[in-house]
């Protein structure tokens, strides 16, 4: 039963999204609660509430907050994360797609995939930073790393 079945993001101090950005966000939001693998591993014999999990993502205070609660909405766990790791993978990210946008408006598909092919380059990284600092505290697989990554730069593009 590990996994997320609901997905929050605190994006109420941001800036209003572009049309790209809010479709990155949905499509990330729809595949991450269509298939995904998140699990709270036990730490020091402390019972560990089981999924499905309901996940806030936000950020305080220059930190990345995971607040993780049960299908009943009891407190399951709360992490908060460096945002210093991420910093130079979102700018490059949020570049590459700057560049993709404008790509899939004015130049053709060959073009295009080699620009797509850099991008999925970049948001693997962001994954494996995600799935290295979540270690101990989460365990996801790759996919559910990259769609998080994703709403992890949508929470970015803000602030």
């Amino acid at each position: 039963m590990g996994y997320i079945s609901h997905i929050e993001l605190d994006d109420a101090n941001l800036p209003p999204p572009t049309p790209e950005i809010e479709q990155e966000r949905k499509v990330a939001m729809f595949d991450l609660l269509e298939e995904n693998h998140f699990d709270l591993p036990k730490r020091d014999d402390r019972v560990v509430p089981e999924g499905p999990y309901k996940v806030g993502l936000s950020i305080r205070e220059k930190r990345l907050v995971f607040d993780i609660l049960t299908e009943a909405g009891d407190k399951a766990a709360e992490f908060h994360l460096s945002l210093s790791p991420f910093r130079q993978v979102v700018k490059d990210y949020w570049a590459i797609c700057e560049s993709y946008f404008d790509a899939v408006r004015n130049l053709p598909p060959s073009q295009i995939e080699t620009i797509d092919m850099a991008r999925r380059g970049i948001h693997n990284e962001g994954a494996r930073i995600l799935i290295e600092r979540l270690e101990g505290k989460a365990e996801i697989d790759n996919d559910t790393a990259r769609r998080l990554f994703t709403l992890i730069c949508v929470l970015h593009f803000g602030g």
